[in-house]
């Protein structure tokens, strides 16, 4: 089988065509060229300036598009939900992001791949580990697993001594 394969990450906070945006994400996943996996929807914060909740899953794709065609059809498909041009971080109806793909990694104009900031959104991170744990980012050498864990782990606080304080 000829082609790349590709993880896209999708994500809504605002009704559309579909109704909710958890309607929206779903409608997007089967929209999508060449589906072979999608993780199961979460429920995420908003990041920026939006105040609604996040409706987020990632898919797995197998086609023959290039990096640059397969964004293209992607923007084609948000156009087709509703989507137009907004605030940054703003509500939108479908939001469809390539993070991974078989290629390694790509930077261009308008488009880079890994996605700059998946490493640090658990709303990618969660969904990609239901999917691919085993999946290395070509940045870092990382799994997805062990980004989602380095990401996810608790830290300790650490102790300050305060001078003076004591018996």
């Amino acid at each position: 089988m000829s082609g790349s394969t590709y993880l896209v990450a999708i994500g809504s906070n605002r009704r559309g065509h579909h109704g909710a945006p958890r309607d929206e994400v779903a409608a997007a996943v089967q929209a999508l060229p060449g589906l072979v996996a999608a993780a199961p929807i979460i429920t995420s914060a908003p990041v920026g300036p939006s105040i609604r909740q996040f409706a987020n899953t990632a898919a797995l794709i197998h086609t023959p598009l290039e990096p640059a065609d397969l964004l293209g059809e992607l923007k084609s498909i948000e156009r087709s939900f509703g989507r137009r041009r907004g605030q940054r971080w703003g509500a939108r109806v479908i939001d469809l992001d390539i993070i991974l793909w078989s290629g390694g990694a790509v930077m261009g104009r308008g488009l880079t791949i890994p996605h700059p900031v998946f490493r640090t959104r658990d709303f990618v991170l969660a969904p990609l580990l239901h999917l691919v744990p085993r999946w290395r980012d070509p940045v870092t050498g990382r799994t997805i697993a062990q980004l989602h864990a380095r990401l996810t782990r608790r830290r300790s606080v650490p102790s300050r001594v305060v001078a003076g304080a004591g018996p």
